[in-house]
């Protein structure tokens, strides 16, 4: 098992190729989250237009995110108007522009290739963003009990992306802390199963010395946490869990270390599913190796053959098989 990356790899492996051997191409593929993307050579080999599918961009919109491709890809970003058929947004490069050393070329590939995360990661800015304005200005109430629930003034608006067709992320900002809680369904009794144990190794990991700085993790099942409740289309029952993690000003203290963060976060999902499905597949290897184990043992046992004494008129004996 290993940890995903956030980063694209076959838009990093074809486009470090191309900045080097210009062709025409036409590769369509799809990441994690049915994301869907196209790089093709439209009217020429030298300009390499990047567009990608998702779900959630009218989502996305809404909290900045054209703004957010705009400002990270200067001058990339194609209008609308412009943007390829059946796509959500494009990516124009001119590879008789690109940057003139090696490693700012290594650096422009390692950016496009976290062209999904990029876009994904605009609702968090943003709620990062919102948390510092709201710490700003919050002011204690008088008489407050440690126990009762924020003020409203001190709570930001709840960002809600479906970036699934039955799951979603809510993110919400507070002003000493940032919400994130993730839906995802199991769909199978043993994905439910090793899902329970997963998260709850989450929920217990924390207690570990070395871990006090990791993120406050909680897990509820059937019953969606209080933050979201009020959110119509909730689903109730078995199959269904939600996933809360609670980030402090401490994990978004600066951009390098907000962008590690939302990098990470994005990918729980996929990270989730991806080691409920290796350890299935590890427990079938398992229990396959023990059948041939058990064949083998077959395989070599002799049966024995049953004999019978017999007695001759005369009084000797003699088996018969």
């Amino acid at each position: 098992m290993i940890l995903l990356e956030s980063r694209n790899t076959v838009i990093n492996d074809v486009l470090l190729d191309r900045f080097e051997k210009p062709s025409r191409m036409d590769i369509q593929f799809v990441d994690y989250d049915n994301v869907r993307f196209h790089l093709s050579t439209a009217d020429s080999k030298t300009v390499i237009l990047l567009s990608m599918g998702i779900q959630c961009w009218p989502d996305l919109i809404k909290y900045g995110a054209r703004e957010h491709l705009q400002k990270e890809y200067a001058g990339l970003v194609l209008p609308p108007n412009e943007t390829e058929p059946e796509y959500d947004v494009t990516l124009s490069i001119d590879l008789e522009k690109l940057p003139p050393t090696a490693e700012e070329r290594s650096a422009l590939v390692q950016k496009l290739a976290l062209f999904k995360s990029t876009a994904m990661s605009a609702p968090f800015l943003a709620a990062f963003a919102e948390q510092a304005q709201l710490q700003s200005s919050y002011k204690e109430p008088a008489g407050a009990q440690q126990f009762e629930l924020p003020p409203a003034e001190s709570q930001g608006e709840l960002k809600i992306i479906k970036y699934r067709e039955e799951e979603a992320m809510f993110i919400q900002a507070r002003h000493d802390r940032v919400t994130v809680i993730f839906s995802t369904v199991f769909k199978e009794e043993t994905d439910r199963v090793y899902g329970r144990v997963f998260l709850q190794e989450f929920v217990d990991a924390r207690r570990l010395q070395s871990l006090q700085s990791a993120p406050q993790v909680t897990y509820s099942n059937r019953e969606p946490p209080l933050e979201i409740r009020h959110v119509p289309g909730l689903k109730n029952g078995e199959d269904w869990g939600y996933v809360t993690f609670v980030l402090f000003p401490r994990h978004f203290a600066n951009p390098t270390q907000a962008l590690s963060t939302i990098h990470r976060i994005q990918l729980f999902r996929d990270y989730l599913h991806y080691h409920i499905k290796c350890s299935k597949a590890y427990m079938h290897s398992r229990m396959r190796a023990r059948v041939a184990e058990f064949l083998k043992v077959l395989n070599r046992a002799k049966p024995e053959v049953a004999t019978a004494e017999r007695k001759t008129a005369s009084g000797r004996t003699f088996q018969r098989r």
